[in-house]
C-alpha cells in the first residue's frame, strides 16, 4: 500500500470540503502546516497531485476527486459500523444530515421529522433549511429534498412526489382584487415572487385544453426565501403561485383560497438526492423511505 497511514486521507477530505488547508486544519485540531506537510506527504506517496493549488483556493486534480469519493465512502463505513457497535446494535443510530426547502420544512416535513425521530431514538437529526444548490463536495449533507429536475451528475434521485403549483392568495386580497380567470389576468395583480437554487422565477406557466401561454408577473415584493412569500400571502399583500403540497393545511383552513382551478401547469418534481456511488447508511435510506410513504400518503389524499 502506497499510503502509510490512512487517517492522511482525513486531510483530503476536509480540505475539499471546506476549501482550504486552514479549514481542514481548524476541523482536526492541527496546525495549517502539519496539515500541508500531510497534504505532501500522500501526493509524494502516490506520485501525484491531489490538488491544484492558488492563493485564492484549493481545486481537486481527477486523481483528487476520485480519492476523495473513495476515502469518503471508507470513511462513512468506518462510521457506521462504530455506530452499531456501540449502540449495542439497537435499531437505527447516527445523525442524518438533511438539507430542505424552507417551506416544505415548516409546512410538511417538520411533523414527519418529529415522527421518525421518536420511532427511531438513537438517531440525530441535523437539518439544514434553504433554498440553494446543494454542493456534494463541500456540503456535508446525507441527503437533499429539492424541487426541481436532477442537474448534478454526482447525485442519484429518488423521487418523492410530482405536483403542479396553484395559484392561491388569502380571502383579504381576493376582496379588494377580482380573481383571475385567465393568465393575462394576473398582469394587474400584485404577483409574490420568490426564488430557488439561486433562481427567482417571474415567468408563469399555464395551460388549458393543451395550450400553453406564459406571462411575466411583477408585485411589489421578492425573497429568496419561499416561506416568506407564503408569510406573506396568508397576510393579504398578495397572489402566491406554489404547489399545493405546502399550501395544503391553508387550503383546508380557508386561510388562503385557489383561483384559476380550471388552469394547469408545468409538472414541479420532489426529490430526495442522494451523493452518487458513496455509501449510504442504513439510517438515511430508512428516512428516506419514510418520507416517500409519508408523500404518496398525501397524493392519495
Amino acid at each position: 500500500m502506497k499510503i502509510e497511514n490512512i487517517a492522511d486521507l482525513q486531510v483530503l477530505v476536509h480540505t475539499a470540503r471546506t476549501g482550504s488547508l486552514t479549514g481542514a486544519a481548524a476541523v482536526l485540531g492541527i496546525t495549517p502546516a502539519a496539515a500541508s506537510a500531510t497534504l505532501k506527504r500522500l501526493e509524494s506517496q502516490l506520485g501525484t497531485r491531489l490538488f491544484e493549488r492558488s492563493t485564492r483556493a484549493m481545486r481537486l486534480t481527477s486523481h483528487g476527486q476520485t480519492l476523495l469519493e473513495y476515502a469518503s465512502r471508507a470513511f462513512d463505513l468506518v462510521a457506521e459500523g462504530e455506530a452499531q457497535v456501540t449502540a449495542d446494535q439497537a435499531g437505527l443510530v447516527g445523525t442524518i444530515r438533511v438539507s430542505a426547502p424552507s417551506s416544505l420544512a415548516r409546512t410538511t416535513l417538520m411533523p414527519w421529522f418529529n415522527e421518525f425521530l421518536a420511532a427511531h431514538p438513537g438517531v440525530h437529526l441535523a437539518l439544514s433549511v434553504g433554498d440553494r444548490t446543494l454542493d456534494v463536495v463541500k456540503d456535508e449533507v446525507d441527503v437533499a429534498i429539492r424541487y426541481g429536475e436532477l442537474a448534478d451528475s454526482r447525485l442519484v434521485a429518488r423521487s418523492l412526489a410530482v405536483s403542479r403549483p396553484i395559484i392561491t392568495a388569502a380571502p383579504s386580497y381576493w376582496a379588494r382584487h377580482a380573481m383571475p380567470a385567465t393568465p393575462t389576468d394576473l398582469l394587474n395583480h400584485n404577483c409574490l415572487v420568490f426564488g430557488r437554487g439561486g433562481r427567482t422565477y417571474r415567468q408563469w406557466k399555464f395551460a388549458q385544453h393543451g395550450s400553453w401561454t406564459q406571462v411575466r408577473v411583477s408585485g411589489d415584493r421578492s425573497v429568496d426565501d419561499a416561506s416568506l412569500a407564503h408569510e406573506w400571502a396568508l397576510a393579504g399583500a398578495g397572489v402566491l403561485l406554489k404547489t399545493p403540497i405546502e399550501q395544503l393545511k391553508d387550503i383546508a383552513s380557508g386561510a388562503l383560497v385557489q383561483a384559476m382551478a380550471d388552469w394547469e401547469t408545468e409538472p414541479y418534481p420532489l426529490n430526495a438526492l442522494l451523493p452518487s456511488g458513496r455509501f449510504v447508511p442504513q439510517r438515511v435510506r430508512a428516512l428516506v423511505d419514510f418520507l416517500a410513504g409519508r408523500f404518496a400518503t398525501l397524493g392519495q389524499q
